[in-house]
């Protein structure tokens, strides 16, 4: 099998973006080698189905190799997992990437930021502002596959983080989004969505809001994965679809929010 780009871009109309800058679960082969962990184990702390999701918006960023390649949603620094604590105290490596590794890792670290920093460069020329939708999620059954469920009251189904951003600035948008997302009939109930509850968002954001300060709001969306097995990998794709109806549904407010600010 070929080995795909780093990463997917794709411009469409409308000043609404969709990232899934974890979406990938492909490394090159000449790391394969030296990896200590399993696949199961990459794809468990990765984010299968979030590049699906990001199908909701006509610009799209989609990341297609592993984080245990290079993880594009930290500081340069520490975007290469070296040791068991920067990967969660995971065994990564058979032995330590050595420099060429590294370097060449980062070289797509670098690629992306600069592709990135392009594209909302030249949207910015069509629209005077824009919304990133940073579309994550994150494991609750940390204890095994038969272990406890995360305690619901500290790990809410949909996390919405801000912690990076102008919150006051961007609150009109944010507002909306979290008040749709909440409203949305998903199986006859509603989602329990929480802000900076689990995550408050990462470098991405972070690195787009010091970036495009009052231009560009990236939200950090993070499903619980309750949309499938995380032990196994196999998603559940009545409820994949379901969440992407659910994200779906905010983009009217979200795009009427941010025109008229």
């Amino acid at each position: 099998m070929s080995l795909k780009p780093h990463c997917i871009f794709h411009r469409g109309t409308g000043p609404i973006i969709a990232a899934a800058v974890h979406n990938g679960h492909q490394t090159r082969k000449s790391l394969e080698r030296h990896l200590a962990i399993s696949e199961n184990e990459q794809l468990r702390e990765e984010d299968p189905m979030t590049g699906e999701w990001a199908q909701i918006a006509k610009t799209q960023i989609i990341g297609m190799r592993s984080r245990f390649e290079v993880d594009l949603n930290r500081p340069r620094e520490k975007a290469v997992y070296v040791t068991p604590a920067d990967a969660w105290d995971m065994d990564v490596w058979l032995a330590p990437p050595d420099d060429a590794m590294i370097a060449a890792s980062l070289r797509e670290y670098d690629e992306f930021y600069a592709d990135v920093e392009q594209l909302l460069c030249e949207m910015l020329l069509d629209y005077p502002r824009l919304v990133i939708y940073d579309l994550h999620s994150y494991n609750h059954r940390r204890g095994g596959p038969d272990g406890p469920l995360a305690d619901p009251e500290t790990n809410p189904e949909v996390n919405i983080g801000t912690g990076t951003m102008d919150r006051q600035y961007w609150s009109p948008v944010v507002d909306r989004l979290i008040s749709d997302l909440r409203d949305y009939d998903f199986h006859g109930r509603n989602l329990d969505v929480r802000e900076n509850v689990k995550f408050q968002g990462g470098h991405f954001g972070k690195w787009v809001h010091d970036t495009f300060p009052e231009r560009v709001c990236a939200i950090a969306i993070e499903f619980k994965k309750f949309f499938m097995d995380e032990w196994n990998g196999e998603p559940d794709p009545e409820e994949v679809e379901s969440v992407f109806h659910a994200l779906q549904s905010t983009l009217p407010g979200v795009l009427e929010t941010l025109e008229a600010m």
